[in-house]
C-alpha cells in the first residue's frame, strides 16, 4: 500500500459560528469553504444530525390499574392511549449512557397533570416540565412508573422486550435533533468570490444545543473517515488449535461406531449424545447423569474414547 502520510492535503481554515439561538433553534454558518465543499460537508452533517446522534426517551410505562393501553381509568379524562401519546412528548436528558432509569408519578385529583409532577431518578432531567399528561377528577389518583433508556434513532414497540406483566412498551424517538436544513451560498475571501458558505438551520428538543449537535455529528464523521485511511481492524477470534483431518474425522464418529455395548450407545443417543464431539465437549459428571448410565458405563465410554485419542470434557475428566 502506498504511504499517504506525505500526500499533500489542503488544510481547512473555515470557522463555525452561531448567528442566533433561541429555544433550541439556531442558525449556524460555516465559512469559508473551498468551492464544492459546501454540499459535501453540509449534506454529510445533515444526514448524521438526523440519524446518528444518541439521546434518551421513555420506552415503557407501568400504570396502576391498566394492564394494556386499550383501557380507561376511572376519573381520568383521557384514555390510556392518549396518556401514552402525551408521555411520548416528554423530552428527557440522561447522564447515564447505559442501562435504565425510572421516572415516577403519583398524583391525586382534582388536577391537571403535567410532566412537572413527575419525579425522576438521579441523573435524569425533564426538559419540558410543562408537557400536559392528563386531567384527574376529585378523589381519583394516577400512579405510574416510566422507564427511560438511551439509544439512537427510532425504536418501535415491537423492538422493546418486556417481561413484566402490565408494562406497556412505547415508541421511542431518541434523536435530540428535530429538524435540519441547509443552503450553500457564495462568499468572498480577499479577491476570490468563489468560496462556499453553509447556512444551516437546526432545531433540537432542548436536550442538546444546535452547536453541540453539529460538533457531535462532526466527531462521528471523523471516526468514519479515519477508518478509511487509518483502519483499525478487529482482533481475530481465537478459534483454538486447528484439527488435523484425522482428528476431525474422529470427532465425527457416531457413538455406535465406538463399538460400545448397545445398551450404552442407546442411552447416549437418548441423552442427546450422538457423536464423539458431543462426548468430548461434555464433562464426565454430566454423562454420568444420563438415564441408564452409571460410573461403570462411563468408564467403558472413557476406554472406548481413549482408543481414539479422545477424552471426556476435552481432556479434563471431572468428578
Amino acid at each position: 500500500m502506498k504511504d499517504l502520510s506525505t500526500y499533500p492535503v489542503m488544510n481547512p481554515t473555515f470557522e463555525v459560528s452561531e448567528l442566533e439561538e433561541n429555544a433550541g433553534v439556531a442558525t449556524l454558518v460555516i465559512e469559508p469553504l473551498e468551492q464544492g465543499y459546501g454540499h459535501t460537508i453540509g449534506n454529510a452533517l445533515r444526514r448524521v444530525l438526523l440519524s446518528s446522534l444518541p439521546g434518551s426517551a421513555i420506552t415503557r410505562v407501568k400504570i396502576d390499574g391498566a394492564d394494556h393501553q386499550y383501557t380507561t381509568l376511572e376519573g381520568m379524562t383521557e384514555d390510556v392511549v392518549e396518556l401514552i401519546l402525551n408521555l411520548k412528548q416528554i423530552r428527557v436528558k440522561s447522564m447515564i449512557s447505559e442501562g435504565q432509569s425510572k421516572i415516577f408519578l403519583d398524583v391525586k385529583g382534582p388536577a391537571d397533570i403535567t410532566a412537572a409532577s413527575m419525579i425522576p431518578e438521579s441523573g435524569i432531567e425533564i426538559i419540558n416540565p410543562d408537557q400536559y399528561l392528563a386531567t384527574l377528577a376529585k378523589g381519583q389518583s394516577l400512579k405510574l412508573e416510566a422507564t427511560v433508556e438511551s439509544g439512537i434513532g427510532y425504536q418501535t414497540t415491537q423492538e422493546v422486550e418486556s417481561k413484566l406483566i402490565g408494562e406497556i412498551p412505547i415508541d421511542a424517538l431518541f434523536s435530540p435533533v428535530i429538524k435540519v436544513s441547509y443552503k450553500v451560498e457564495q462568499t468572498r475571501v480577499g479577491r476570490r468570490t468563489d468560496y462556499d458558505k453553509i447556512v444551516m438551520q437546526i432545531q433540537t428538543d432542548g436536550t442538546m444545543s444546535p452547536l453541540d449537535a453539529v460538533r457531535a455529528a462532526a466527531r462521528i464523521l471523523d471516526k468514519q473517515f479515519q477508518q478509511v485511511f487509518d483502519p483499525v481492524l478487529p482482533e481475530p477470534e481465537d478459534k483454538g488449535p486447528e484439527l488435523t483431518p484425522e482428528e476431525a474425522e474422529t470427532l465425527r464418529l457416531t457413538v455406535e461406531e465406538l463399538d460400545l455395548p448397545t445398551r450404552i450407545a442407546n442411552a447416549l443417543r437418548k441423552g442427546g449424545f450422538k457423536t464423539v464431539a458431543d462426548l468430548q465437549n461434555s464433562p464426565r459428571s454430566i454423562i454420568t447423569k444420563v438415564k441408564n448410565l452409571g460410573e461403570k458405563s462411563v468408564e467403558i465410554i472413557d476406554e472406548a474414547l481413549d482408543k481414539k485419542g479422545v477424552k471426556l470434557g476435552g481432556g479434563q475428566n471431572e468428578t
